[in-house]
């Protein structure tokens, strides 16, 4: 078919960049970075008072949001829509299914699995909204892995899917640049192509990086915490800082390698290594119980899929400040609508080829089992020693949440191994979330160009970088919270627009270049 031809690609002073976005970003990052450095640990407060109050406000429109999207999302893949293939009828997969989920899946979760799957069931399991002080401690556990599986399930995954889909449609069958702004050609016309676009994608741009910097906060802080317990490496905002600079570095590398023989491989040995820590916290940690855990789990959890889901702490503590649910349900929603652009883009460059039913089941389904499966091993270890009486995990997530991974290990055989493999493994995903956000943000500051200089993703790999950094020396675990709750709220506005966008497209293409065929009207081709 023929689409819209026209591109967005433009040079500015010889560099394959959209000034209007690419400048306009840099200067709203700079000034929140220079505030953040310049004020130092005293903008901790200030960063705390205003994800509270941000939190009140908005935390009913992240929930509703991520609930329609879910079902949204889940009715285009078993509508009339799915038997469309991305790219047209003939377009062929560039990466088989095991390359396909091994980069949605490094680019999707990576850091954050290892840094919460400990620590999020332990701290839910001490204290969550859902449980009273008579409730038995496996009541209790059976909460905490259920309010985990909930943060990191169907929502997150289903927000990837629908921005990732929505991109490789009208990139590859409509032949819009793999940017943002395509996704409203159907409402705004040409004026993508303008002063609206640009805007677009400047939020989408400041909504990634902010993204990107908080896992990469929290990944550096788990690989200083991994180092401290090992080899007694003090851990500080310094050490974090040079952590940091190095393992950028590192991402710049893979950068340079290209998408093949970078991001590609690194991903697929992301996901080795991450199933042979897998099989040995299983093989040496209380097996029949973890996979019996598993089973009830993920039982438990889609019997309270909607009651949680759908929770917003409206009568409980009429008055008071909802802090758990700022500090972790709203926290995780924007943190995903944050990511949704970074991982959208990624997951469409990759996605040519398949089918919208295969695109939404294969990104929500197989992501998400994958993601229950780890909290259960992970998670359900830490709770077994607290079911037992062994408080030495909660402990430590008092002390220092970054650790409790390293306390798990070392109630289990093979301790020296499994937390070396952790500290490897917590690298190699900050080095992929790192090169594979920088190789979007090139895309959105170059107007979906492939073919942009590799000076150009090295600056925004740098980018990535010197964000985290500050963040760390402006307040830490709450600079880090804020900046992604304030950086996810515009986008969430936007993803609101680009659903109702999405569908007149998709609609008007199926009318157009799709009949059906024969008496069961089960036959779909393309004309």
């Amino acid at each position: 078919m023929k689409g819209h031809v026209r591109s967005d690609k433009k040079t500015f002073m010889g560099i394959k960049a959209n000034a209007t976005v690419s400048l306009s970003s840099i200067f709203i990052i700079s000034i929140l970075v220079a505030a953040t450095f310049i004020k130092g640990k005293s903008m901790e407060d200030w960063f705390k008072l205003t994800q509270i109050n941000v939190s009140n406000s908005v935390g009913w429109l992240f929930i509703l949001l991520v609930n329609f999207v879910f079902m949204y999302t889940l009715y285009l893949g078993v509508s009339k829509f799915g038997k469309i293939k991305i790219g047209g009828i003939d377009a062929k997969a560039d990466f088989s299914k095991g390359s396909w989920f091994a980069m949605l899946f490094s680019a999707g979760m990576g850091i954050g699995l290892l840094f919460w799957s400990v620590g999020e069931p332990i701290s839910h399991f001490n204290n969550n909204p859902f449980i009273s002080n008579t409730e038995s401690p496996a009541k209790a556990a059976e909460l905490a892995i259920s309010l985990s599986l909930m943060h990191w399930g169907f929502h997150a995954w289903s927000l990837y899917a629908f921005v990732g889909l929505a991109l490789a449609f009208f990139t590859f069958n409509l032949k819009l640049p793999l940017t943002i702004r395509s996704i409203f050609h159907p409402i705004f016309g040409n004026k993508i192509y303008g002063l609206l676009g640009d805007i677009i994608d400047v939020i989408a741009v400041i909504a990634t990086l902010f993204g990107l910097a908080s896992s990469l906060g929290f990944g550096v802080q788990q690989i200083n915490s991994g180092l401290t317990y090992l080899f007694d490496i003090p851990s500080t905002t310094s050490i974090q800082l040079v952590l940091i600079a190095v393992i950028t570095g590192f991402a710049t590398l893979s950068l340079i390698l290209g998408l093949e023989k970078g991001i590609r491989f690194l991903s697929e040995f992301s996901m080795k290594l991450a199933f042979v820590l897998l099989i040995l916290v299983i093989a040496i940690g209380p097996t029949v119980f973890l996979l019996k855990a598993f089973v009830q789990n993920v039982g438990f959890y889609l019997f309270n899929f909607f009651e949680m889901g759908f929770w917003t702490n409206s009568y409980e503590g009429v008055g008071e400040v909802n802090t758990w649910q700022n500090q972790w349900t709203i926290f995780y929603w924007a943190w995903w609508v944050s990511w949704s652009p970074f991982v959208g883009i990624f997951i469409a460059r990759i996605s040519k080829g398949r089918t919208i039913r295969e695109f939404v089941f294969g990104v929500i389904l197989v992501p998400t089992l994958l993601t229950f499966f780890w909290f259960s091993i992970f998670g359900g270890s830490a709770l077994y020693q607290e079911l037992l009486g062994n408080h030495t995990i909660t402990e430590a997530v008092n002390k220092d949440f970054s650790t409790a991974i390293y306390y798990l290990l070392e109630q289990y055989p093979l301790t020296k191994l499994t937390s070396v493999l952790t500290i490897i493994l917590v690298t190699l995903f900050f080095v992929t979330s790192s090169d594979s956000g920088s190789f979007v943000v090139d895309m959105l500051t170059s107007g979906g160009r492939h073919d942009a200089p590799k000076s150009q993703k090295v600056f925004w790999a740098s980018m990535e970088g010197l964000i985290a950094g500050v963040l760390l020396l402006g307040g830490g675990l709450a600079a880090i919270q804020t900046a992604t709750v304030l950086s996810g709220l515009p986008f969430a506005v936007l993803i609101i627009v680009m659903c109702f966008s999405f569908y007149k497209a998709v609609n008007d293409y199926y009318k157009k270049y799709y009949i059906l065929k024969g008496e069961d009207k089960k036959d779909i081709i393309e004309v």
